[in-house]
């Protein structure tokens, strides 16, 4: 057996206690065997390293609930002449960079299938472990149907041997695609209850399925097969129609009411604010080629997006972080918990947020989410305090190891010994 020892450092273990200092944290193969300070700990006589964290800060590995693995650039002509099979080849280099950061686990809200998932499960290349949704269902002209009225195409989530089309409409036909959707894999079910910033003939707005088709999806997904669904919502009717449907996340989240805050209370449904998406199509769009109409609907959606989420998390609701990484470059994901404290939050939710709460909402908090006896081994050390700075953690630099089920998959300075 394989032991390992992280040492010298403080430990916040994601449940939201005091950090402990000078703690230590030994793994047995790829769990944690036992957790406390250094001279509590009974050390087997044949460990076989050591990572000293050189006094900084010990996590357990974070999550992103809401990326796109495959997704980076949207500019129309280039990806209209790139190579399908390129993108993959590309997305190697995004889970690296996800890793970098310190995520070690990931639910991809669209586009990745089942064939990366395998590839990172059998070491072909190295990522984070991963929830998939494959193709993400919409209705004809909504959010996901990249259909433009010049009457060409520009899907984002084009339909390809193993991974179904997603758009659907009608009960019968939201049935079939769900059933689709089950089929090529996916671990989650993504919807599309509301239009959004980067489609081009609806808005955030307008609502899309109505009760019944997204009560089938739930049903379908949920009651038969055990599996969450998970909500693109903006408009607050969409997200009012997904939460009483029984949707276990709303993604976004932009127009709240507090109707729509009161529901989410009493379904105990999940709140995946993105807050980083909308800010960074303004910041960068143009420059990496987004369309007109995605930068001008994220300009009018920013202010209100920031008030909704105070006021969620005012209310209690239970917060995960996700990013909508893809929008934004990979690697960059720890920008939405600056962005996070901003809203309200302190530093320390902010870390439960990315860690225990995302650990919940994904339904593997057994697994990942605490540094806890008997977890999977996802360890992060940093080198700078997260909760006097935050936003220390958005430079990748200061991410010095990521440990992801025992191994090291990121060491930047901080040697075994």
């Amino acid at each position: 057996m394989t032991s390992t020892l992280a040492h010298n450092g403080t430990l916040i273990d994601g449940r939201g206690g005091t950090p402990l200092p000078n703690a230590a944290v030994l793994i047995n193969e790829v769990r944690i065997e036992a957790v406390g300070e250094v001279n509590g700990l009974s050390l087997p006589d044949d460990l076989e390293s050591k990572i000293d964290a050189g006094g900084g800060f010990i996590l357990p590995g974070l999550i992103d609930t809401h990326v796109h693995l495959i997704l980076q650039d949207f500019n129309l002509e280039r990806v209209m002449a790139t190579p399908f099979s390129l993108r993959f080849y590309h997305s190697v280099e995004y889970m690296r960079r996800t890793l970098d950061a310190g995520i070690t686990s990931v639910r991809d809200a669209g586009r990745a299938d089942v064939g990366m998932k395998q590839a990172v499960e059998t070491g072909v290349v190295v990522g984070p472990r991963m929830q998939i949704s494959t193709a993400v269902l919409t209705i004809t002209g909504g959010h996901a149907d990249g259909w433009m009225r010049s009457g060409n195409e520009f899907q984002l989530f084009p339909a390809y041997p193993g991974f179904p089309d997603g758009r659907c409409d009608g009960v019968d036909g939201v049935l079939k695609t769900v059933r689709e959707v089950l089929r090529a894999g996916a671990d989650v079910v993504k919807i599309c209850t509301t239009g959004g910033v980067m489609s081009p003939t609806d808005h955030p707005d307008f609502t899309q399925f109505s009760p019944k088709e997204i009560e089938v999806v739930v049903r379908e997904a949920t009651y038969r097969r055990g599996i969450k669904v998970m909500a693109h919502a903006q408009g607050v009717e969409g997200i009012k129609n997904a939460v009483r449907a029984g949707v276990h996340s709303i993604e976004h989240g932009i127009y709240l009411d507090d109707e729509a805050i009161q529901l989410m209370l009493e379904h105990e449904t999940f709140l995946v604010p993105t807050l980083l998406a909308p800010a960074a199509v303004v910041e960068t769009g143009a420059e990496v080629g987004m369309p007109d109409h995605a930068i001008r609907k994220a300009r009018e959606v920013i202010d209100v997006h920031i008030d909704s989420i105070r006021r969620a998390h005012e209310a209690g609701i239970k917060i995960a972080m996700g990013t909508d990484a893809g929008v934004m470059p990979h690697g960059t994901n720890l920008r939405e918990l600056g962005l996070m404290v901003d809203i309200g939050m302190t530093p320390m939710e902010a870390i439960i947020a990315t860690t225990k709460t995302a650990a919940e909402c994904l339904g593997w908090q057994d697994q990942v989410g605490t540094v806890e006896v008997g977890k999977l081994a996802d360890i992060v050390i940093a080198k700078t305090d997260p909760l006097r700075d935050i936003r220390s953690l958005e430079n990748r630099d200061n991410i010095a190891v990521v440990m992801k089920g025992g191994e090291v998959v990121k060491d930047r300075g901080l040697q075994p010994n």
